[in-house]
């Protein structure tokens, strides 16, 4: 059975009509053409908040503190920035929420953190797929919620239809809703999108929730719920009229800061201001919808303590410091490469070089898309791939050595040897690539920037590896002079010990 001829060129004019478009992304005139710098290298915005209870009576349990924390982080989200820091001081009453933001507007994150979050109860009109079921005329930018004093309204309908909730954009939440009107939002995980009417309950309603087990001990974790006064008649007003739907309108709305977090349907009226939410969840699942009907009822405000610009930590010298120490590194192995592997190590050295072009390129990108702020953890991810990206070229080029020893030609070692080096290559950057995944998920701070930058180098490793290394070696191991084995190819007989001339070698 015959194989497929192996095209090097049209690899790398495949190679080359992506980075033509990665490049115009990057570096199109009118936009910045630089990576965005995290806190600790350009320093941003901090925001000290203290939360206090609503009534101005009672203690602010930890449990309460943590979903505080857990919103403002979901709205720290919102504003499309990363490396961003929320932490807490204190504990109880006198506790504070510190967050520190990279290059926002102090205004701007002032104004959306210290609004309280809205929990409110919403019966559903419609439930959609996630994604537009009509293609937009023009990009759609606006972020649920999205919403209208009319159901008919058609700003409202346009949402329906165009709304992408596949889009981790969209569900990222931090704007409180208008319980007065109607709403089109995404669920917290994006996996559906809703038309809901104006809320018929409010977070404040909510004295108590609770994950338990059911009494029959059978279908999982429910969310046990109690009303106050006002609460219990709206609910059974509600009830007793959504009950007699079809679905989705017997469902209703649990949203929190303009996301849906669940939508229950009820089964039957509610007449005693005590409600259970089933649905055969996990006890993670349970407690943590627990929480929310809990402490995102309003339970504390947020007042904002201070407001200050936050200088660098580290700063440009720094930062000059590790981009000098990259360059250095960069530099002297390229030397080794070329000095051991001569010609052929200057396949090395572009490969390097292109490499760093592109990481450079996907930070710009990434900043501009999704906010990613490149810090010096992050700048130590890139160095340490330097190494690992060198790796692979060093496997690629001893099995064409070895293959030549044994006896073959430059061309059939070429292909040989990268049938055998690419299986090496892969494993070494899979593990790579798991312990930056496992790193980025497992940690906080810049410790997650140093994992994204070095699970982004891995990747940028394998496609130099397999899109411009190989189909380069390829195209020289045809040329004549290259395949002749003189001296300076790095490939002559004397130096691999070969009796024979490898060009004229075959097998």
């Amino acid at each position: 059975m015959a194989t497929a001829r192996y095209r090097p060129w049209r690899v790398i004019l495949i190679l080359a009509v992506l980075l033509v478009g990665l490049f115009a992304w990057a570096f199109w005139p009118g936009q910045s053409h630089t990576p965005r710098l995290g806190l600790d290298l350009k320093g941003g915005t901090q925001v000290i908040l203290t939360p206090k209870p609503i009534s101005g009576q009672g203690q602010i349990t930890d449990v309460a503190l943590k979903q505080s924390v857990e919103i403002i982080r979901q709205r720290v989200n919102g504003f499309g920035v990363a490396e961003a820091e929320v932490t807490t001081q204190g504990s109880g009453n006198n506790a504070a929420i510190v967050v520190s933001v990279p290059g926002v507007n102090q205004q701007q994150i002032a104004d959306q953190l210290k609004q309280t979050a809205l929990l409110d109860f919403r019966a559903v009109e419609t439930i959609v797929e996630p994604g537009p079921t009509t293609p937009p005329a023009k990009p759609y930018t606006a972020k649920p919620p999205v919403q209208a004093a009319k159901a008919d309204d058609p700003a409202l309908q346009q949402a329906l239809a165009e709304l992408d909730c596949t889009n981790p954009a969209s569900h990222q939440g931090g704007i409180p809703d208008d319980p007065t009107k109607w709403i089109v939002t995404c669920d917290k995980e994006g996996q559906a999108k809703y038309l809901l009417q104006p809320a018929f309950l409010r977070g404040t309603n909510v004295t108590d929730a609770s994950a338990t087990l059911p009494q029959n001990g059978g279908g999982g974790w429910q969310v046990d719920l109690t009303f106050d006064t006002e609460g219990a008649k709206a609910l059974a007003t509600t009830s007793s009229k959504l009950v007699t739907q079809s679905p989705p309108q017997n469902q209703f709305g649990i949203v929190l800061d303009g996301l849906v977090q669940s939508s229950p349907v009820f089964q039957q009226a509610i007449l005693g201001g005590q409600a259970q939410i089933t649905g055969k969840f996990t006890v993670e699942q349970a407690r943590d919808l627990a929480n929310v009907l809990k402490y995102g009822a309003l339970p504390i405000t947020l007042e904002v303590a201070e407001v200050s610009s936050v200088s660098p930590t580290l700063g440009t010298d720094q930062l000059q410091a590790g981009l000098i120490a990259g360059a250095i590194g960069l530099a002297l192995v390229g030397l080794y490469l070329l000095a051991y592997y001569r010609l052929l190590g200057l396949v090395a050295v572009f490969s390097l070089v292109l490499a760093a072009a592109i990481t450079y390129a996907s930070f710009v990108v990434l900043g501009r898309t999704i906010g990613l702020a490149l810090t010096l953890a992050g700048v130590a991810g890139a160095i340490v791939s330097i190494g690992i990206t060198a790796d692979s070229f060093i496997v690629y080029f001893e099995r064409i050595r070895d293959e030549i020893r044994d006896g073959r030609s430059l061309r059939t070692a070429a292909d040989t040897g990268w049938a055998r080096a690419r299986h090496t290559i892969l494993a070494a950057d899979f593990v790579s690539l798991l312990a930056a995944v496992i790193l980025y998920f497992i940690s906080v701070g810049n410790v997650r920037g140093f994992a994204f930058t070095l699970g982004l180098t891995t990747l940028v490793d394998v496609l130099i590896a397999f899109m411009f290394t190989r189909p380069l070696v390829s195209i020289l191991s045809r040329n004549r002079w290259f395949a002749s084995g003189h001296p300076m190819t790095g490939l002559d007989a004397r130096r691999l010990g070969v009796k024979q001339d490898p060009g004229e070698a075959s097998r």
